[in-house]
């Protein structure tokens, strides 16, 4: 099966599961579980790759084995990420910008983090980057490990599994069969509208902010303003 590169060559999923098998596929999965260099990798649509490949058995590996150690690569991918957390601390946030880290990404996954507390662990499996970030941003802050270890277990299993058992699901539909291009980059696209919608959100804010500055006294109408001055 010949799927289109998303990026670099050798960022394809086909690629990557034809050049380094299930071994690298865990490789893969550890590293953008936690570890900062790891951002960039293809998770969503290499899991859902390697559900398609063995549902068509192109892949020799059963789908339940995938499928465990796959969590278990999730699993203990954050679990790096929040050690490594714990001991850098707050000097992460120091760190200056190179060309495999940004501290903009540290300060978005650490938004992620603040805005849904513990449950962050389990919804940033399902956004590229901030997966990365986020249990390393929990080692940062100190949260509980009894909790950490409780939302990562649950977040890897959905993410890993979930998205490994989709598409072995689908990879049984003709339809998808035939255009697995266009359905990786649906699934790359779906992954980054979250991102889209902070952004927004985020921007909207901003211009808010700055228009209560430019008026006055923050959160109050222009109108209202006028009339206090009449008054005086």
């Amino acid at each position: 099966m010949t799927t289109l590169a998303l990026g670099p060559s050798w960022l394809d999923p086909d690629y990557l599961l034809n050049q380094f098998g299930l071994w690298g596929l865990l490789v893969i999965v550890f590293a953008e579980s936690g570890l900062l260099i790891g951002f960039f990798l293809p998770g969503d649509s290499l899991l859902f790759t390697t559900g398609l490949l063995i549902t068509t058995n192109k892949l020799d590996t059963p789908l339940w084995l995938a499928c465990v150690l796959i969590c278990l690569a999730a699993i203990l991918g954050d679990q790096a990420g929040y050690l490594f957390g714990k001991k850098v601390g707050p000097s992460l946030f120091n760190r200056p910008d190179s060309k495999l880290f940004k501290q903009e990404n540290v300060v978005k996954a650490h938004d992620f983090f603040e805005k849904y507390g513990p449950k962050s662990l389990v919804l940033a499996r399902f956004v590229p980057i901030v997966r990365t970030f986020t249990p390393i941003i929990a080692g940062v802050s100190g949260m509980r490990y009894r909790s950490f270890i409780t939302f990562n277990i649950i977040g890897g299993v959905m993410w890993g599994a979930g998205v490994t058992l989709l598409g072995a699901w689908l990879g049984n539909i003709e339809f998808v069969h035939k255009n697995i291009e266009a359905i990786l980059i649906l699934i790359v696209l779906i992954s980054v509208v979250p991102i889209a919608i902070e952004f927004l959100r985020a921007r909207s804010k901003s211009k808010k902010a700055a228009s209560h500055e430019g008026s006055g006294t923050p959160g109050t109408p222009p109108a209202q303003q006028r009339g206090r001055h009449a008054k005086r």
